[in-house]
């Protein structure tokens, strides 16, 4: 069993999981800003944060991600070799 060759290497799986913590921080960024009373109109949800900056962080997350997928190990070999 410990011959048993994987896709991803190390670094791919390190860049797939710093993807994940990205995506995550931002959904986390967008989040919030909403009012318990209908009545009360809260600004908060048309601040940068929300609206610029969390949008480029899950996009940055989504671009780490392809990139661990795309890339290939150096000194590994793929499976089935």
């Amino acid at each position: 069993m410990d011959n048993q060759a994987y896709y991803f290497g190390k670094k791919n799986y390190i860049y797939l999981i710093a993807g994940v913590v990205l995506i995550a921080f931002g959904f986390i960024l967008m989040s919030g800003g909403g009012s318990d009373d209908p009545n009360v109109f809260n600004e908060d949800i048309f601040n940068a944060q929300r609206l610029v900056w969390a949008p480029i962080i899950v996009l940055l997350g989504f671009v780490i991600q392809i990139f661990a997928i795309m890339s290939v190990p150096k000194n590994d070999t793929p499976a089935g070799k």
